[in-house]
C-alpha cells in the first residue's frame, strides 16, 4: 500500500503542475467535460489519495490508535490541499473555488472513512 500512496501522490502533484502551467493533457480535459465534472474530479481523486494515504500510515504504525491515523492523515492532507486551492489565486490559468474545496474536502472525509472502516489485516 505505500507504493500505491507514493505514486498516486506523486501522480496527484504532477497533475497539479500540468493545471498550473496549464498544460493538461486533452484525454484529462475529456473527463471533466460535463457539467460539474471538476468537483466530481476533485472528490475522486483526494478521496483516493486520502485512502491510500491513510492504509499506508495505518499499516505503518500498529502501535497508533487508528481513529489518530485517520484523523491526522485527513487533517494533513486538508491542510495540502487548502494551500494549492489558495494558490490559484497567484496562478493566471487556475481559478480559485470554494466548491473544488469542499468537494476536495468531501472525498478526504469519505476515503479516510472507508480507510479506517477497513480491518488492519485486510492486504489492499
Amino acid at each position: 500500500m505505500k507504493y500505491i500512496a507514493a505514486f498516486f501522490l506523486v501522480f496527484i502533484i504532477g497533475v497539479v503542475i500540468l493545471a498550473d502551467a496549464n498544460h493538461i493533457p486533452a484525454f484529462i480535459r475529456a473527463l471533466y467535460d460535463f457539467p460539474n465534472g471538476d468537483k466530481l474530479g476533485h472528490f475522486i481523486l483526494f478521496g483516493l489519495l486520502d485512502f491510500f494515504l491513510t492504509r499506508a500510515f495505518l499499516s505503518s504504525l500498529p502501535s497508533r490508535p487508528r481513529g489518530w491515523v485517520t484523523l491526522s492523515t485527513g487533517l494533513t492532507l486538508a491542510f495540502f490541499i487548502t494551500l494549492e486551492e489558495l494558490s490559484q489565486k497567484f496562478i493566471a490559468a487556475r481559478t480559485f473555488s470554494f466548491l473544488d474545496l469542499f468537494a476536495s474536502f468531501l472525498g478526504v472525509v469519505v476515503g479516510g472513512w472507508v480507510a479506517w472502516r477497513l480491518k488492519s489485516d485486510s492486504h489492499l
